[in-house]
């Protein structure tokens, strides 16, 4: 009879119950020896006798030699063993250690006095010797206290070195991972799944066919297949990597290691490697499971970069470890390794080969329909008022990552709440979007007419000209109240273009000059508020003759280096003659459009200083009013387009279900009349 396979792989055998060292046990032990050999009289046995009685035996010679303590007015004498009798009650044998008897006397003077009285008698006879009693205070200041203190230091250090009081280990486990479980059977901790990751719908579908393996292997290893070893995603800061991670895990129902690439970095030698030993030895015992290293650029970074400066072979010996760790002669059979980075370029090509991280997950920025089911997941907490449309919020924040988005809810709630408002409303998410893009506003900061009106100029040029150019991006508000680190600003909507063509981007440069062409052509001046413009505008001209072979002289060649190697460069892939070339040509560009701009400025004089006028009345300028002077653009956006297409397939499917519907209505009509209810 043949026997059924296991879903899950069989788990090893329980080790055997080991007693865990703990090191305060040493201490414990120190503090004891010291205490003892400090209080510790070497075990004499010594009765407490009276006064009378050690005077009797002092004048019937039983004593053979004494010990006066002057602090204490006290007598410790050796007597003779034919005296046990009459002193102490008891009866000597032979071979048995003879007690000692202590009492206490009047004053020292007056004992000394009788000792020089029986001495004189020649009764007594024996040896007298005086000492000081013992300062425990001063015991304790000057031998124990310093124990204490380097006692207390090295529990210190060592609770530090183990990262806290919640740390495990210390000195001697500094090399155990750093990793935290989220066990599988742990309630405490809320599990993330797939329902809390909005958009990434690419990324999910890629990362459902490791949730499947890990739920029912036996669906892919019967066919001969083998599970994934790894995972990496890639993609810009905020755009939910990590928690992506967690959603798999928290779908899968396996455990889960969380850790950060810099835990493996330390300032031991071997350490590094250590710990990634650790890590995948503890991930053994709970396969299947998932490990998830978050920024593994930390670690992962190419070998043999600037080894002349002495300082990688730590990070390079643990990056051999974590290679040999997932792809070695050992099997991690279960263990699947989940990674993210946004530096995926400068990674060791022996890490992203096939057999470790099988698969790159790329997960972008968010395109609008994605934005739209993000901010349905961040609105649920808020109290939104009725005039909240998120449709619109999506396409007002083109460019945003998921954390940017979660940020904006966020502080919209937080102004709602700062005005005492009820309930969230339009206006508080378009203040919380120009607070994050443009800063705060710099009420504080007094213009003189004279500045106003340079600054107003200035902006309506950027407005003027990127309403009237096709491929410029469309005007949302023009401000001239000082924000941030500017002392106007203009919002855009960028188009998310999967392709740019050389229009789109020369239209982008004469927008961007707008400002500084309306300031020479009406004012006649040239001011410094244009630098933010000149920047964007030089490295734009540069990228397209250098990197998009979009020069005449520089057609269809590209010096843009996608391996991430020029880094660490020194040389640049072009002559000096090339140099200077592509210089010329990114001149030529910039002067091109600057002339371009000044035209279409001096064509529509008359609409520009309207809006700059509007612009010194008011100090905001928006779309509409742009529109109302320079009339409606007839150009339609490329965000428009696929919501309107959104909306019609939407539609067309609800159409098509509504026929299907009507169509087995008719022929179950009288089936059964429930159906209709």
């Amino acid at each position: 009879m043949e026997q059924k396979k296991n879903s899950k792989p069989q788990m090893p055998n329980p080790k055997p119950f080991k007693p865990k060292f703990n090191f305060y046990w040493i201490y414990l032990g120190a503090f004891a020896f010291f205490a003892l050999m400090f209080f510790w009289d070497g075990g004499q046995i010594s009765k407490e006798v009276s006064y009378s009685k050690l005077e009797e035996g002092l004048r019937n010679g039983c004593v053979k030699s004494m010990t006066v303590t002057i602090t204490q007015n006290r007598v410790d004498a050796e007597i003779e063993p034919k005296c046990a009798e009459q002193l102490l009650g008891i009866t000597y044998k032979e071979g048995e250690k003879m007690p000692n008897i202590n009492a206490l006397i009047p004053s020292v003077e007056e004992f000394s006095k009788l000792i020089t009285e029986l001495q004189k008698e020649k009764v007594f006879t024996g040896e007298v010797s005086y000492k000081e009693g013992k300062n425990y205070l001063e015991m304790f200041l000057y031998s124990v206290l310093p124990i204490l203190l380097l006692i207390l230091f090295f529990v210190i250090m060592n609770r530090r070195m183990s990262g806290g009081a919640g740390g495990a280990g210390g000195v001697f486990n500094v090399g155990k991972s750093k990793a935290q479980l989220f066990d599988k059977g742990d309630a405490t901790k809320a599990k993330t799944t797939f329902k809390d990751v909005a958009g990434l719908a690419g990324a999910k579908q890629e990362v459902e066919e490791i949730v499947a393996f890990l739920r029912k292997p036996d669906k892919y290893t019967e066919l001969g297949g083998k599970i994934p070893k790894g995972a990496l995603l890639v993609g810009p800061p905020g755009t939910g990597k990590t928690l992506l991670a967690k959603a798999v895990a928290g779908e899968a129902d396996v455990p889960f290691f969380s850790m950060s690439g810099s835990d493996f970095v330390e300032m031991f030698v071997g350490v590094g490697a250590s710990r990634v030993r650790d890590l995948f030895r503890q991930a053994k015992e709970k396969a299947p499971c998932i490990v998830f290293i978050d920024e593994i650029d930390a670690v992962g970074r190419a070998r043999g970069r600037n080894n002349n400066l002495g300082g990688n072979d730590e990070r390079e010996n643990t990056l051999n470890q974590l290679l040999t760790e997932m792809d070695g002669f050992g099997s991690n059979s279960g263990v699947i390794i989940l990674a993210a980075t946004n530096r995926a370029d400068i990674l060791d090509k022996a890490l992203l080969r096939a057999g470790r991280f099988d698969r790159q997950i790329h997960i972008d920025l968010p395109d609008v329909h994605e934005r739209k089911e993000i901010f349905q997941v961040h609105l649920r907490p808020l109290k939104l008022d009725s005039s909240v449309d998120i449709e619109f919020l999506s396409r007002q924040t083109p460019g945003f990552s998921g954390a940017d988005i979660a940020n904006v809810c966020n502080e919209a709630a937080l102004i709602a709440a700062r005005h005492d408002k009820k309930t969230v409303d339009k206006q508080d998410f378009l203040d919380a979007v120009d607070r994050i893009v443009g800063g705060l506003e710099k009420k504080t900061k007094i213009l003189t007419q004279e500045e106003k009106r340079n600054i107003a100029y200035h902006e309506a040029g950027h407005a003027t000209i990127s309403w009237l150019l096709e491929h410029a991006n469309p005007l949302v508000k023009v401000t001239i109240v000082p924000r941030g680190e500017a002392l106007g600003a203009a919002w855009y909507l960028p188009e998310e273009r999967q392709l740019t063509s050389r229009d789109h981007i020369l239209d982008e440069l004469c927008a961007l000059l707008g400002g500084r062409a309306a300031e020479e052509v009406f004012l006649n001046i040239l001011g410094t508020g244009a630098i933010s413009d000149l920047e964007r505008t030089t490295k734009k001209a540069y990228a397209m003759v250098a990197y998009f072979g979009m020069s005449k002289n520089l057609a269809n060649m590209s010096y843009y280096d996608s391996s991430g190697n020029s880094d660490f460069g020194f040389t640049k892939p072009y002559s000096e003659k090339t140099a200077e070339l592509i210089d010329e040509e990114a001149k030529k560009i910039v002067a091109e459009q600057y002339e371009r701009a000044k035209k279409i400025l001096k064509e529509n004089k008359e609409g520009h200083n309207k809006l700059a006028e509007i612009l010194l009345e008011k100090e905001v300028l928006f779309a509409e009013d742009v529109e109302l002077v320079l009339g409606k653009r007839p150009w339609k956006s490329r965000a428009d387009e696929l919501l309107n297409d959104k909306l019609s397939e939407k539609s067309e499917i609800q159409e098509g279900d509504g026929k299907e519907e009507q169509s087995i209505s008719s022929d179950t009509s009288n089936v059964n009349p429930l159906n209709e209810a």
